[in-house]
């Protein structure tokens, strides 16, 4: 008997080549097959006479063959087959390419049923191509609801439906069901088989619904368990119980006072290092909304009871830029704060070291440095790491390793959509900056076509004449003969702007594929006004502060989520300058002027995000899957919000009645989720 474990590649039709196509989506074994759910679903249930067909819409036609199929060769390398259908309403005309093997397929008189789309030149209907079976034998291809499944090179849908059908028929009965019957019978739930059946092959519409909703509810509730378990995991440390001093000492000395969120923020942070357990904390806020003067006050209150803070940024010219900010703000009170950078020399690196073990500096601001085995604390009693989804689970637990259980303070400037957010960070707890301080800077933000290109030229040379500087941010490194005409590359983009447009302005590049060293120092020129023109790709879209830069034009806009040009846009406006974003994009659908259009509608990244999750799905929100977010097989995280809650809810009592999962009944559940942190380990670290 086939077991979940077994390979796919022993299953009738798929073998080992298929097997490897199959392997590129994920799916390597049987139970892996049946948790690769639909994208789609076709409903062929519906017949239509040939006459009343609705033209250029997949549907089923049903009629009589009325004469045998005709072969054609055209031409070397072209071959057809035709045929005429008839019903009491018309007559239909088939065709098929380099398919004339079907001729035999066909008995004159038989009734069949093509689906496909029906075309009409006058009166005369066409079909071309139509997959199709006898009338009286309906049911494989036609006559149902057929799911849509992804594909790659070397599958169809006939052959992953056909493996779909063996999987569920040798062990469909052997899927563990992680749902405890209790709550299954409280919320009515379908069956764990009879859920796997009909999401795949639905009888109906409420088969399907019912499927959908047990499933749906199935992955966010095991999600939810598997955050509440490393919650009570974290909860059993015991941390650093801090004396909180009162903050006035510290906001008394700005030029400025704090904004409510900000304080808000402090707050949260500080109840969690006084209450003796280890803080695990996110700070997520916009651009420009103050992450940093959070981390500022939380460093001044570890000082204060005597502990030692690390603060690590992802890139040297970002680490240089903290620096400069927390020693303003922590210098006055006495708290040295020192820089650690692979770029020092070894001399300067020993004399840090040497400071931080004998306990002479309170801060240690760096990069992946920090790491270096040579690196150690006199009292480590916080980490804070700044856009956190820069570095992976070894890097940060190599840096807590250096205390004795550290708080723990990540930051991030993309706003993510709660629904997001209470999945990805799920262990954390999180703190959310949503207003900006005063004085900040509105982008205005305009969506163009290339007619006005020449006017935006005009535009940049009247800026750069009143000294303000402009980023110009291209979607790909170099040329790339598989992209379409049109798409801008940063590389020749900069040569031809210094060449042809603007010869007698200083057009400098920056892009992923240079050496950190080599794009600290650009933007490092850029940020001293050695450039006019930054020409980039996304490397900028997480940089160093340069006030002074007034403009970002971003080339193929349509070629990126709403939330990543909002955090590009987020480069400009950071001065006294008034300041513009310009989105060029040739793109004609409606989608894509839609997408753009919310742009320059809004400057709340996190209106942003919630539509940029609604268009996109969760799957590509963060690009490369940055974050680790596990992927959601059948749950919408744009559309499932009240499914989160319920399932949330219920995880959260569930645990409460049986903390380590125990029981006879959960044993499913506690497989699952154990089986959820070895396959995404960066996620619940």
């Amino acid at each position: 008997m086939a077991d979940v474990n077994d390979s796919i590649r022993y299953l009738k039709g798929v073998g080992e080549t298929r097997a490897k196509a199959f392997e590129k989506l994920g799916v390597r074994t049987l139970g892996d097959l049946l948790s690769f759910f639909p994208r789609a679903y076709e409903d062929r249930r519906h017949f239509y006479a040939i006459g009343q067909a609705p033209l250029e819409t997949p549907v089923c036609v049903k009629g009589m063959v009325a004469e045998p199929p005709t072969a054609y060769t055209v031409r070397r390398g072209m071959e057809l087959l035709r045929l005429r259908a008839v019903d009491e309403t018309g007559s239909l005309y088939i065709t098929f390419f380099n398919q004339t093997y079907l001729k035999n397929s066909f008995v004159t008189g038989e009734t069949y049923v093509f689906y496909g789309r029906v075309s009409a030149t006058g009166r005369r209907r066409t079909m071309t191509n139509p997959i199709f079976e006898r009338a009286d034998r309906q049911g494989t291809v036609t006559g149902r609801i057929l799911p849509v499944y992804r594909l790659r090179s070397g599958l169809t849908q006939k052959v992953v439906s056909g493996a779909v059908a063996q999987a569920l028929a040798d062990c469909g009965g052997q899927v563990p069901d992680a749902l405890p019957a209790a709550v299954r019978d409280r919320l009515r739930l379908a069956q764990a088989r009879y859920a796997y059946e009909n999401i795949h092959f639905p009888r109906d519409e409420q088969a399907l619904e019912q499927a959908r909703r047990r499933l749906v509810f199935e992955e966010l509730f095991v999600l939810a368990a598997a955050m509440g378990v490393m919650r009570k995991k974290r909860a059993a440390f015991e941390g650093r119980r801090l004396t909180v001093y009162p903050m006035e000492g510290f906001w008394s000395s700005l030029p400025y006072r704090p904004t409510a969120a900000q304080v808000r923020a402090v707050n949260e942070a500080l109840a969690d290092m006084a209450s003796g357990v280890p803080m695990n904390r996110l700070v997520q806020g916009d651009v420009g909304s103050g992450k940093t003067l959070v981390a500022a006050a939380l460093l001044w209150q570890c000082a204060k009871n005597r502990l030692q803070a690390a603060f690590m940024a992802p890139t040297e010219i970002l680490a240089d830029q903290h620096y400069t900010n927390l020693t303003q703000l922590l210098a006055p009170h006495g708290i040295r704060v020192v820089k650690l950078t692979g770029s020092m020399k070894a001399a300067e690196r020993r004399n840090v070291n040497e400071l931080l073990l004998s306990g002479l500096a309170d801060v240690a601001v760096g990069t992946h440095a920090l790491l270096s085995a040579g690196v150690a604390f006199s009292d480590l009693g916080l980490v804070i790491t700044d856009e956190q989804h820069r570095f992976g689970v070894e890097q940060r637990s190599a840096l807590t390793g250096k205390g004795t259980r550290p708080h723990v303070l990540v930051m991030s400037a993309t706003p993510i959509p709660r629904t997001l957010a209470l999945i990805i960070y799920g262990d954390l707890d999180v703190s959310v900056l949503d207003e900006l301080p005063p004085g900040r800077q509105k982008v205005d933000t305009f969506a163009l076509g290339e007619d006005m290109r020449e006017r935006i030229w005009r535009f940049v040379r009247r800026l750069v004449g009143e000294g303000r500087q402009v980023f110009i941010v291209c979607p790909m490194v170099e040329e790339n003969e598989e992209l379409p005409p049109g798409v801008k590359s940063a590389e020749r983009y900069a040569k031809t702007l210094q060449s042809q447009v603007f010869p007698d302005l200083r057009v400098g590049c920056v892009h992923g594929r240079m050496k950190a060293k080599e794009k600290d120092a650009v933007m490092s020129a850029f940020a001293a006004g050695e450039y006019d023109i930054l020409v980039s790709t996304t490397v900028i879209e997480v940089g160093v502060d340069v006030p002074n830069a007034a403009l970002m034009i971003v080339e193929n806009a349509d070629r990126f989520g709403l939330s990543q040009l909002h955090q590009l846009r987020g480069r400009v406006g950071r001065g006294r300058h008034k300041s513009y974003c310009v989105l060029f994009s040739d793109a004609d659908t409606p989608e894509a002027r839609a997408r753009l259009e919310i742009m320059t509608k809004t400057g709340d990244g996190f209106k942003i995000s919630e539509e940029d999750l609604r268009l996109r799905g969760p799957g590509d929100f963060f690009g490369s899957r940055q974050h680790g977010l596990p992927e959601m097989h059948v749950a919408d995280l744009s559309g499932d919000t009240r499914v989160l809650k319920q399932a949330q809810t219920e995880a959260l009592a569930l645990l409460g009645s049986d903390p380590a999962l125990d029981r006879p009944e959960n044993r499913a559940l506690k497989e699952r989720i154990e089986r959820l942190f070895d396959l995404h380990a960066d996620t619940f670290n």
